[in-house]
């Protein structure tokens, strides 16, 4: 599950900074492309350093992040068609990346003896 998400979070890394670099369009509204790819960027780079480090705890709070993306790649998909292409690998590349630190906290926590008490 780790590898999954390595494989699949910094790709979608790259991917989203090209995207943002690549197409006007994809910035939000009026902003420069400057300002845009620093507001699409940044939350990715957030949890990267604990992704790396193979933090299960990272892994689970990086999920709020990639929630981010998947609602943008599926709004995109509908309202875009001209860029249906890369809202689909945008789509793909979070998708992964949730499932493997889903996989990897859950598996990992339980590992480590980290999880939330039962209440009796």
């Amino acid at each position: 599950m780790r590898r999954l998400t390595l494989i699949s979070y910094i790709p979608l890394l790259l991917f989203v900074a090209f995207w943002q670099f690549s197409t006007r369009e994809a910035s939000l509204g009026q902003l420069p492309t400057y300002l845009s790819v620093v507001l699409w960027v940044v939350p990715l780079l957030l949890p990267l350093h604990g992704i790396i480090k193979g933090k299960p705890y990272t892994h689970a709070w990086a999920n709020f992040i990639l929630v981010w993306y998947f609602l943008h790649s599926l709004t995109t998909l509908y309202t875009h068609p001209d860029e249906r292409v890369f809202a689909a690998i945008e789509l793909l590349l979070t998708s992964l990346a949730f499932i493997g630190a889903t996989g990897y906290a859950r598996y990992q926590g339980r590992v480590l003896g980290l999880g939330l008490k039962k209440q009796k």
